[in-house]
């Protein structure tokens, strides 16, 4: 198929078949895995070429091959359990820095200007209250990942080895493919380039976050004698927070900005003017890095996690960044845009 001729019926074919998977995927709660398999199949796809650069035999590249899958897996693996360990420990649990952020809510009050004061809940029985309104409106995701840890890492643990399996196919010869297998491996390697675009760019900037970040908390403010509570927990949730695009950056600075009315409003309001100085360096490295690769403005991000998170909760709130990537790839692909 050209990009201006006109679609075939295979091409017609995969386009449902494209759009109605990732409607499965999303509403039996497999985004995980399809994340899971996709990164496997894009840090072997990286990887991989560097070790076979002066290997010519088959079975050169087969263990080389190997190697890298092991090597992702082993890697992978490991920085899951790591992260999920910390954030279930005491010094880095989730609860425990929601009831320190409601404590110091409580104990800034009387610091506080009467309008903040008035804006903010009036106890922290009230800011339980929110909490759990919000917990009960996401209710079923929130359960799934507390009470079906387990499951969830299952199904992580598979989408890593489905795209390990599928990885294998870089050390075996192409085969000869019918046109509709071949419209769906165009489909499928549309989702997978908007996919490295997307996950890869937004690493890169949440990890570059998360170093000033971890400079701010870290380095400045104890040179200053400023110490504040819980600080390994947020730099965790600056970089977990920061790959969600847009509102990952809303999170995070909230509870910075809340566990720096530890200390003091002044400390408060400079961690604040830090972050913001921060996101404002991110708008450049936006434009220059997911820019230029996802090529969709802030207000198109924002509208397509509206959509998606009314639709599917919270799965829908991670995929849409990867699913307007990957239309919008789709579209250009045909000139519609």
């Amino acid at each position: 198929m050209t990009p201006t001729g006109k679609p075939s019926a295979s091409d017609i074919t995969s386009w449902i078949a494209a759009v109605l998977g990732m409607i499965f995927v999303l509403h039996f709660r497999l985004f995980g895995a399809l994340v899971a398999g996709l990164l496997i199949c894009e840090l072997v796809h990286a990887l991989y070429p560097l070790l076979i650069r002066r290997l010519n035999s088959r079975e050169a590249k087969g263990i080389a091959l190997g190697l890298v899958l092991l090597a992702v897996l082993g890697t992978v693996s490991l920085a899951i359990i790591g992260v999920i360990a910390f954030m279930r420990s005491e010094g880095g649990s989730l609860s425990v820095l929601l009831a320190k952020m409601a404590e110091i809510v409580e104990q800034s009050r009387a610091q506080l200007p009467a309008w903040i004061s008035q804006a903010l809940p009036p106890n922290v029985e009230v800011l339980r209250d929110t909490l759990g309104n919000w917990l009960r409106s996401n209710a079923s995701e929130l359960q799934r990942i507390g009470k079906e840890t387990g499951h969830s890492l299952a199904h992580l643990l598979i989408g890593m080895i489905i795209g390990a399996i599928v990885s294998v196919r870089e050390a075996s010869p192409s085969e000869v493919r019918g046109p509709l297998a071949r419209a769906l491996g165009e489909r499928c390697f549309r989702l997978a380039e908007s996919f490295r675009r997307v996950v890869f760019a937004q690493v890169r900037i949440s990890a570059l976050n998360t170093f000033f970040t971890f400079c701010y908390l870290a380095i400045m403010l104890p040179a200053f004698d400023i110490s504040l509570p819980l600080v390994k927990t947020m730099i965790v949730v600056t970089f977990v927070a920061g790959l969600l695009p847009v509102i990952g950056n809303l999170i995070s600075n909230t509870v910075i900005f809340v566990v720096s009315l530890a200390h003091s409003p002044l400390v408060a309001v400079t961690s604040l003017g830090y972050l913001i100085v921060i996101h404002k360096l991110e708008y450049f490295l936006n434009a220059r890095i997911v820019g230029s690769q996802i090529r969709a403005k802030a207000w198109e991000l924002l509208t397509a996690m509206l959509v998606m998170e009314s639709a599917f909760g919270l799965a829908g709130l991670a995929a849409a960044p990867i699913c307007y990537a990957w239309l919008k790839d789709e579209l250009r692909q045909r000139r519609l845009v």
